[in-house]
């Protein structure tokens, strides 16, 4: 036997586990898993869609910014130059006593305090601190109940009603421990809209 016949067939042999493992891996995991999300959970498998009037108009896994006093609010966005970037996700990797935080912080304060015509001490943390990823599209409902008052006074609804909305889009703590309770704003402003329409 030749002192090349080993390493080549361990070479050989290398290739062979690299083309294996890459079929199965690469390959027929990835299938089997979209496939068992397909069946199981297919609006999760495909990304959460959310669609009115048959187009997809955005994702209840990712926020995006509502302008006007007639919508909800979601947190505040330090992804990207403008927020709610999905391409750029991030926190704003500034520390609770980095001055231009806490500057920014005081303002939003102010500026959700007048918008919502509540004491800047009953202001909500999630309506003026951002997620780690920028781009989380849920609320606390102690936010959404303070922002559902500015929104019926500027779509002409009866608080109570949209006080019954807020209520109702209300989730709990994921598996009863993990998380907070939440809304989700996409959803609730789909909600909201379609009760000024009827």
């Amino acid at each position: 036997m030749s002192a090349l016949a080993s390493p080549v067939r361990q070479l050989a042999a290398g290739f062979r586990v690299l083309l294996v493992l890459t079929v199965i891996l690469g390959i027929a995991y990835p299938l089997a898993i979209t496939g068992i999300g397909q069946v199981v959970s297919p609006g999760a498998a495909n990304g959460s869609r959310v669609e009115l009037h048959g187009r997809t108009i955005g994702s209840s896994l990712i926020a995006q910014p509502f302008t006007g006093a007639q919508w909800f609010q979601p947190r505040p966005s330090a992804a990207g130059d403008d927020g709610y970037d999905t391409l750029s996700s991030s926190a704003s990797n500034l520390g609770p006593n980095n001055p231009d935080l806490v500057k920014t912080i005081d303002e939003r304060k102010a500026a959700y305090a007048k918008a919502n015509g509540v004491p800047v001490t009953q202001v909500p943390a999630d309506a003026v601190t951002a997620s780690g990823s920028g781009l989380d599209p849920d609320i606390s409902p102690a936010n959404a109940r303070i922002q559902a008052v500015r929104v019926a006074k500027a779509r002409g609804l009866d608080p109570g009603k949209v006080l019954a909305l807020v209520a109702a889009h209300a989730r709990g703590r994921a598996l009863g421990i993990l998380g907070d309770a939440r809304v989700n704003v996409l959803e609730l402003d789909l909600a909201v809209a379609a009760m000024s329409t009827e």
